[in-house]
């Protein structure tokens, strides 16, 4: 690896030590039904996002949460302290589009139909409000 290349991977893990964040890969859901229980947590407290996710029946809200779970652990783990009801706040959550299996499927008179089946990366973010006002 190059000096340039080493001295900015370096500054970007300096910088991440202060970002809270889980990061979930490859999950075999439409980025587009995935949106949608995004949006449905974006900026949310974290504990009422959980309550939220629990009771919602799309199967991409189990994924979710889980990850949101992930995050408010990395927060408790990077700042030593327990996260409190109404202290943490869903900063950003993004769904981006991942890979995509492409199958055939047969179809009349000899023709064959292409399949999709798309995959999506999430990254959500945790922090507390005070944080977000002071770097404001």
């Amino acid at each position: 690896m190059g000096a340039r290349k080493r001295l900015t991977a370096e500054h970007r893990k300096e910088a991440n030590k202060s970002l809270y964040f889980a990061k979930l890969q490859n999950v075999p859901t439409s980025p587009r039904k995935m949106r949608l229980v995004a949006d449905m947590i974006r900026g949310m407290e974290a504990f009422r996002a959980l309550g939220v996710l629990k009771y919602s029946n799309k199967e991409a809200a189990l994924r979710v949460g889980k990850l949101l779970r992930s995050a408010i652990a990395n927060w408790e783990e990077k700042t030593e302290r327990k996260a409190e009801t109404g202290e943490l706040y869903v900063t950003s959550i993004s769904v981006d589009s991942a890979a995509m299996l492409k199958r055939m499927r047969p179809a009349p008179q000899g023709r064959g139909h292409r399949i999709r089946k798309r995959s999506n990366h999430v990254t959500l973010f945790v922090d507390t409000i005070t944080t977000q006002d002071k770097q404001n």
